[in-house]
């Protein structure tokens, strides 16, 4: 299937590439009719190719869902073991999650204890005292946060750091934008002009996986990938939700989203309470300074549906203002372009409607995600989960996000009232 999905994408950039080089070779008056049906066809095609590739992509959604579901003809035949294949941090996380604390070797904790790297936490769980947390490893935690991707756009563009402690994070700001020197005659005084500095805070939140029941029978089975399960289930669940909130969160008891912090740069005429113009994505990129207009995370934020709106519009001399992206040698795809720009898609974006924000515009570098240390999981063996015959893990991650910027690095487009 993975070969199946390369070749379809390969497909896929070969008629972008084409697209691009339509547009890029027939420019204001010269796009004719002709020119217009061969892109309607080529963008008919790409269509076709991204909905097989998605087929594609939810039958392999399909096994995790029925993993979760205990079906033993999805993930668990699908996950199979491969003798000596295991490295020895996956080893010892398996070693946790079947036994417990106390199914971990004494290598194991000499080993993380001498690396200075405490992956196994003395701390309690809901049953007995010798059940510990388990700070997952390096190499889990990475592909965790490839995982989280999938569910955020917005979290490929931005700045993400990691601090030891979850301590108030504090980013001092000054807008001196409006502020010019002047000219002062001989042995006349300067005038005085003081900027206004201001604080800026990052915090962090505590986000939970909920908790996750795996039958005995799934863990008593050696060749059923419980790292790989618990792995997809945290991330989907984790994933889902921080990400909405680095889109729309309030900045209370949540982290502030990127969209709630924009500054409105284009608001719809009356009647566009469910349309974008060609006019009004003009208008909202140049509201943008052309100071945060340069670099590799500017462009476009918008809900699936929304790009499905734009890819209609023509500018004025009836070309379209779309083009699909091509991979130019970096494998995983290419955004597709918007007003020669990199065009995102983030489902945590709100839906054209009367005084929705749809799109969101600017250098997306300047939102900055924070996490705290590493990503943690317990293991859970109380009487509520006996009684069931199961065991059960929960996860918690720390993390926040907010733009840190005052000069409207991030604008929206807003949608007409009425």
């Amino acid at each position: 299937m993975a070969q199946s999905i390369q070749a379809l994408r390969e497909r896929r950039d070969a008629i972008a590439k084409n697209i691009n080089s339509l547009m890029e070779n027939n420019k204001g008056k010269a796009w004719s009719a002709e020119h217009q049906k061969t892109y309607d066809d080529s963008m008919s095609e790409v269509d076709t190719i991204n909905a097989e590739i998605k087929r594609h992509e939810t039958i392999l959604a399909k096994l995790g869902e029925d993993a979760a579901a205990g079906n033993p003809d999805g993930l668990l035949n699908a996950a199979i073991r491969t003798p000596g294949a295991q490295n020895e941090e996956s080893r010892a996380l398996r070693n946790f999650m079947l036994g417990g604390f106390q199914a971990l070797t004494t290598d194991d904790v000499a080993r993380h204890n001498a690396r200075r790297s405490p992956e196994i936490q003395a701390a309690m769980s809901t049953g007995t005292g010798s059940e510990g947390g388990y700070t997952v490893a390096t190499e889990y935690f990475r592909r965790l946060t490839e995982a989280m991707k999938a569910y955020g756009g917005l979290r490929s563009l931005a700045t993400v750091i990691r601090t030891g402690t979850g301590a108030a994070m504090n980013f001092p700001a000054a807008d001196a934008t409006a502020e010019e020197g002047e000219i002062v005659g001989e042995n006349a005084a300067a005038s005085a002009l003081d900027t206004a500095f201001l604080n800026m805070q990052l915090q962090v939140f505590k986000y939970s996986s909920k908790s996750i029941a795996i039958p005995f029978e799934l863990i008593q089975d050696s060749m059923f990938d419980l790292e790989l399960y618990i792995e997809a289930l945290v991330a989907m669940r984790i994933g889902r939700i921080s990400g909405r909130h680095h889109v729309t969160g309030t900045g209370t008891t949540q982290p502030m989203g990127a969209l709630t912090a924009s500054v409105t740069g284009k608001v719809g005429a009356a009647g566009q309470t469910a349309t974008v113009g060609y006019d009004d994505l003009v208008d909202l990129e140049h509201s943008v300074d052309p100071a945060y207009r340069n670099g590799r995370s500017v462009g476009w934020l918008m809900h699936d549906q929304t790009v499905k709106a734009v890819r209609k519009i023509k500018d004025s001399d009836g070309r379209p203002i779309f083009v699909p992206g091509y991979e130019q040698g970096n494998p995983g795809g290419a955004p597709d372009r918007l007003l020669n720009r990199p065009l995102n898609v983030d489902q945590a974006m709100p839906q054209m409607a009367a005084n929705a924000k749809p799109i969101l515009f600017g250098d997306f570098s300047k939102y900055t995600i924070r996490e705290v240390m590493d990503l943690t999981i317990f293991r859970m063996t109380d009487s509520a989960y006996t009684l069931k015959g199961q065991v059960g893990f929960v996860a918690f991650n720390r993390q926040g996000g907010n733009l840190i910027d005052v000069g409207g690095a991030l604008k929206h487009y807003q949608n007409s009232a009425t």
